[in-house]
């Protein structure tokens, strides 16, 4: 499994630090919904679920947090800790965030407005998706 993680460049001087991302040069999508999630309640593990079609930016623009990714063969955790890196996830791609800090800000960048049919929920329902992914791809060599 390949971790994308980008590097955002941070502009500074004695005022302070700003990152500026703009769509298909810093992020390789257009950016249709922007949100974040803070207060994060000690313990709890969000996400937990894959999408369709839809790509983000994960930015963890304060504190820290963890993301477990799984794309149905192989899972990997990634910490977020700087405002300046992102982490891409792409579609077909399980997700679990969590091991929030206590001020700790996700901020995500998504490539689709809402849409509750674009989500997967159920992991036996993801997994029996990539599997049969494996299949058609090695069926179409």
């Amino acid at each position: 499994m390949q971790v994308v993680k980008y590097m955002f460049q941070p502009h500074g001087d004695d005022r302070g630090q700003l990152v500026a991302l703009e769509e298909f040069k810093d992020i390789p999508f257009q950016i249709k919904r922007v949100y974040y999630m803070y207060d994060t309640v000690s313990g709890v593990v969000r996400g937990k679920h894959a999408h369709k079609k839809l790509e983000q930016i994960l930015v963890c623009i304060h504190g820290s947090c963890k993301i477990k990714l799984d794309n149905g063969s192989e899972t990997k955790v990634v910490p977020l800790e700087k405002p300046y890196e992102g982490l891409y996830i792409s579609n077909d791609m399980w997700r679990e965030m969590y091991d929030f800090s206590p001020d700790a800000v996700l901020m995500v960048l998504a490539s689709e407005l809402y849409d509750e049919s674009d989500y997967i929920r159920d992991y036996d329902e993801f997994l029996a998706m990539t599997r049969q992914k494996i299949e058609v791809g090695k069926q179409e060599k």
